[in-house]
């Protein structure tokens, strides 16, 4: 795995649920705001806000079970 496409999520009935944390640059960032969720035809897709760096776009591939971590 690589540290700089980690999401951290949370869980309660949905198969990802919602992202927490995530790593960018080999930096922990927390969630501080979901703006987007969505369901794609490949897996999930969420912007989320940092309350230091801004926007970021979070992607979760199902078949590879990889997530993709970028800066909007």
């Amino acid at each position: 795995m690589n540290v700089s496409d980690c999401v951290i999520c949370r869980s309660d009935h949905d198969y990802i649920g919602y992202p927490l944390a995530f790593y960018w640059q080999d930096q922990r960032l927390e969630v501080a705001e979901v703006l987007m969720q969505n369901r794609t035809p490949t897996g999930y897709s969420f912007r989320v806000r940092n309350e230091e760096l801004g926007v970021f776009e979070l992607d979760y591939e199902l078949s590879t079970d990889q997530w993709s971590v970028h800066q909007r």
